[in-house]
């Protein structure tokens, strides 16, 4: 599916720490068949997408939540839609997970409503991210959502970090605990609670959050690889495809059309 309503962030802007996200909001297409990590979430705004599981029937609904590796394929062709990608392994991924029953989960049209009201991409993947996704859990039925607990100091401390590194930084667990004074166990553990999601994983979604950023802004994808800490365009590539299903080439702004000159 080709995005064309990526957010976009300026440069140099901070980068989001929470939740482990992309969002975007543009006019869909069409896909192929295809599998990827990432559990996303596509509502169409208006009129209905057409949707199929594996090799079976296409079908028409509002929106759907697709599991975790699973091969779909979508249409929404000339339809708006909002787009979220979220990592199963974060405990709002894990709830969203128990409201699936198969492949998919078909969004009612009601549900659509639901969460579509009030949305801003660029806003879902900054702070209005956490209030978003604890409504997707309770609208979705998968449970109800507990306010998340106050972050650790120490993990608040390594956010601030993370923030501030550059692509050749050393960002293991154990350079991150020594600077921030705790045993590298002990900080897996207050990371894991704190953020509902390991360090390493979390790290793999900044990855990503910082080359969608770079690449929607304009930046030529070699650049954006290495500014995001990829080993270069084909590394950032093949995640893309593998968290996301798609090409990080499908977050390029659209070309500006050249004006002839009079």
């Amino acid at each position: 599916m080709r995005v064309t309503g990526v957010p976009r962030t300026a440069p140099g802007a901070p980068l989001p720490v929470w939740p482990p996200l992309l969002a975007t909001r543009g006019l869909g297409g069409l896909s192929a068949g295809h599998a990827h990590h990432a559990m996303h979430l596509v509502l169409s705004l208006e009129a209905p997408l057409r949707v199929r599981a594996g090799r079976g029937p296409w079908q028409d609904m509002p929106g759907v939540l697709t599991a975790p590796d699973v091969p779909h394929a979508l249409d929404a062709s000339n339809r708006e839609v909002l787009l979220v990608f979220l990592d199963p392994e974060s405990e709002t991924g894990a709830a969203l997970r128990s409201s699936i029953t198969g492949p998919l989960r078909a969004i009612t049209a009601s549900e659509r409503d639901a969460l579509i009201r009030d949305v801003d991409p660029l806003d879902l993947m900054q702070a209005g991210g956490v209030e978003w996704t604890r409504r997707a859990v309770e609208v979705l039925g998968a449970g109800t959502s507990t306010p998340r607990p106050a972050l650790h100091p120490r993990v608040r401390k390594v956010l601030r970090l993370l923030r501030d590194l550059s692509p050749d930084d050393d960002a293991s667990l154990t350079t991150l605990a020594t600077q921030v004074g705790l045993s590298p166990g002990r900080l897996m553990h207050a990371f894991t609670e704190s953020i509902g999601l390991p360090l390493r994983p979390y790290l793999a979604w900044l990855r990503l959050q910082r080359a969608a950023a770079a690449i929607v802004s304009g930046t030529p994808l070699g650049e954006a690889a290495h500014a995001a800490g990829f080993s270069d365009a084909a590394h950032m590539t093949r995640t893309f495809r593998r968290m996301l299903g798609m090409p990080p080439s499908a977050l390029r702004p659209p070309a500006q059309p050249v004006r002839s000159r009079r």
